[in-house]
This record gives structure tokens, sequence and C-alpha cells, in this order.
């Protein structure tokens, strides 16, 4: 497995990823992830995808929010094609994606999900750190991973890039 930064050609194989990956939601994520790309708070060393034997198996991104106003990353969609899932696809793109943000000397990746999975990357409730979700009905799913600059000031509440809003 590979996992690389995100081209300009891997555009369309992401969406499709993305959609299969997503399949309950159709247009949900992978139209997101396009809207994303078209916003400010792209980051385009934070799109990350995975490939075995040459395909684009996975992708996953993060995004400029913020806390309190004060810079931090949104994480998602993390996207893996369901015949390569339970694989380790997504456990590479989360420790790659993770990496690069802490290489970048971003102090925070905050997201909503799954806390039994995501936990293993060291993510913890959000409101550890003092953080707080734009909905408070996500607060369970609503989880935090503080990087090598964090700083205990860093705590409000969170927003995402625009797109998120219209998800």
């Amino acid at each position: 497995m590979l996992i690389r930064r995100e081209t300009a050609a891997d555009t369309q194989v992401v969406h499709d990823v993305t959609e299969a990956a997503f399949a309950a939601r159709p247009g949900g994520e992978a139209g997101l992830v396009g809207a994303l790309r078209a916003d400010p708070g792209w980051i385009p060393a934070l799109s990350l995808v995975a490939e075995v034997d040459g395909v684009v198996v996975g992708h996953v991104v993060c995004t400029r929010g913020s806390v309190g106003g004060k810079p931090a990353l949104g994480l998602g969609p993390l996207s893996v094609l369901p015949a390569h899932q339970r694989s380790g696809v997504g456990k590479a793109l989360m420790h790659a994606v993770l990496g690069a943000a802490d290489a970048l000397d971003e102090p925070l990746v905050v997201l909503l999900g799954d806390p039994a999975y995501y936990s293993r990357f060291g993510f913890v409730p959000a409101s550890t750190y003092g953080i707080t979700p734009p909905d408070p009905a996500w607060t369970p799913y609503f989880q935090a991973r503080a990087l090598a600059t964090h700083t205990p000031d860093l705590t409000g509440p969170f927003t995402y890039a625009a797109p998120f809003a219209d998800l």
C-alpha cells in the first residue's frame, strides 16, 4: 500500500471511492469533498489517497476549521472502498494524515465519528479539551486529538470549513 498526496488526476476517483464508501448516503460525503476542494479551507497537503497495486482505494482529508476563532483542523471524510475495508487502509490513512498535520505544526484535529474506532488514534471526547461541537447532539461522537503544538488555551466552539454546514 502506498499513501500519497491527492493530485488533480485523482479528483474523479476520490469522488468514486467516497461515493462507494458512503453508499447509504448518495451524494452526501462525495459532494462534501468536492465542495471542500473549492473552499478556502482546503489544505492540499492534507488530502491523502491510499493506493493498492496502483489503484486508489481510500482517501482522507483535513480542512481548516477553528476552535474559538483559532486555527484547528476538521478531519473527514475518511473513505475506503468496501472491498478494502477492514484491511488496514483506513488505519494507514489516519496515521499518515495525523503525522502530516503534526509536521505542519497544526495544534489539533477534530472529527465527528465512532469513538470505538477513532480512540485507537488518540482521539478523546472534544469536551476533554473544552471544545464544543457545532450541534450539541453530536457531543457523544465529537472528538479531538491534540498534536505537538497544542496549548491548553485552545478551547471553545469548533467551526468546520463552510461546506460542512450544507451536509
